[in-house]
């Protein structure tokens, strides 16, 4: 059985988003966390949806609520706190 994270927020700008999304993504594998996609809403563009695979699903809550999540996404031009699921499949 798989083990997933998604999240779900606002960003400032797309394109800027994106730099500092992929630049941080060492720490991302550092927790297990394997990219599957990276959405954009049809009619608003910096609204962006992510699927990741997770080795481990309190490795990624514990990755959700980092000190170094936090300021990469205040970095990046994240908008508020993104909606984050934990699911099983």
């Amino acid at each position: 059985m798989a083990n997933y994270m998604i999240a779900r927020a606002s960003v400032q700008d797309f394109s800027e988003w994106k730099t500092g999304y992929d630049a941080h993504e060492p720490s991302r594998a550092a927790a297990g966390l394997t990219e599957k996609h990276v959405l954009q809403d049809v009619d608003d563009a910096n609204m962006v949806t992510l699927i990741f695979e997770a080795e481990d699903l309190k490795r990624a809550e514990e990755f959700s609520n980092s000190d170094d999540l936090r300021e990469a996404m205040q970095k990046a031009g994240v908008v508020g706190k993104p909606d984050t699921y934990f699911l099983k499949g």
